[in-house]
């Protein structure tokens, strides 16, 4: 059956968007009010990990309702969101860490983000540390892209010396332009891909080094999109595959389009400001910016993965990462990891090491 163009809320050009009217909610003083009482309840536990935060551990008793709604208003709506509002000057970075994933739990379950098991995840410029560092750890522009969970989120921490937009764009309407223009290639994404995703991520997961992925899917009912521009020529480098004509220019023709600048959407996120968007539907990168040079200065965010118990599953030909990599990869995770100043400590301390070596 070809495919057929998708109708309804999630199918959007930037273009035609107020993102001031349409895409952010502001945090009233009684919300935040909520937030800190619920910070005080979670110091007066005990210094508890990051799984430990819970709705019943963070409590917000209005705000946590909006929260739990979210989920439903991202999947069935347009699909994203900017929470604004957090007063960031108010808090330590370690409790705004803290803030971040009681907000998140309200959501729906954190996920991990890697083979390391973290579940909140830094993104930072640490390329002149880290070897071969992933994607959310090295500088400038990123490609549209989907991660693997229901909802991906940031909070900015600090801004860059200047740059680094968020950019996002409906995957629907990208569908949509391809059957308008190519309805071969869209049938081509409608096909399987063989994907190669990072080594430690298959050892520590559940061993599937190699995956065949679909990019574009309705098996659950809606549209959904999961795609990289790595995986797939990961595959072909390796010897796994080897992609097609179609199938390369296919790609690069949704990448074409996922930059079109009357269909994606430029978000500043604030210091404090905290994005949701829905990772089935919309496509998301980042425009190229101008870092500082300590670490603890540089472009800052923090990320959560989250997965939501009401949305039907992932059909199991989309994602490179599902259930079955989740337990393994908490079994890495190391107690208090993702705390931010120990992050940036150690990071730092890296960093001092190389320039004396």
């Amino acid at each position: 059956m070809s495919p057929a163009a998708i109708e309804g809320p999630a199918v959007w050009e930037g273009s035609h968007i107020d993102l001031r009217e349409e895409g952010v909610r502001l945090l009233s003083p009684g919300e935040i009010g909520e937030i800190g009482a619920a910070l005080r309840h979670l110091h007066s536990l005990r210094e508890i990990d990051f799984p430990e935060i819970t709705p019943q551990s963070f409590p917000l008793p209005t705000l946590g309702a909006y929260l739990a709604g979210l989920g439903d208003e991202l999947r069935f709506g347009r699909g994203f969101l900017l929470l604004r509002g957090l007063p960031r000057e108010r808090y330590s970075l370690d409790d705004l860490a803290r803030i971040y994933a009681g907000l998140g739990a309200h959501i729906g379950r954190l996920s991990p983000q890697s083979y390391q098991g973290e579940l909140l995840g830094h993104v930072i410029d640490v390329s002149d540390i880290e070897t071969e560092a992933r994607g959310y750890h090295a500088g400038g522009a990123q490609r549209m892209h989907t991660d693997n969970c229901d909802i991906v989120s940031l909070l900015c921490v600090r801004g860059a010396k200047s740059g680094g937009i968020s950019r996002f764009v409906s995957a629907a309407a990208v569908h949509n332009r391809l059957l308008e223009e190519r309805p071969d290639l869209l049938e081509a994404l409608y096909g399987e891909y063989v994907f190669r995703r990072m080594e430690r991520d298959a050892e520590y997961g559940d061993g599937r080094l190699v995956k065949n992925v679909v990019i574009f899917s309705r098996d659950t009912g809606q549209l959904t999109c999961n795609v990289s521009g790595s995986y797939p020529h990961r595959a072909v480098r390796a010897g796994d595959a080897v992609m097609t004509p179609l199938q390369i220019e296919a790609l690069e023709e949704m990448k074409r389009i996922s930059s079109s600048p009357d269909l994606y959407l430029d978000m500043t996120i604030g210091e404090g400001d905290i994005q949701f968007l829905n990772n089935r539907t919309i496509l998301h990168g980042r425009t190229g910016y101008e870092d500082w040079p300590a670490v603890a200065e540089r472009r800052h965010l923090m990320r959560l993965w989250l997965q939501i118990a009401s949305w039907p599953p992932l059909p199991a030909n989309q994602g490179m990462h599902g259930p079955a990599d989740h337990l393994p990869w908490l079994r890495q995770r190391r107690p208090l990891m993702e705390v931010p100043s120990r992050y940036l400590a150690e990071m730092t301390r890296r960093k001092a090491e190389l320039a004396g070596a």
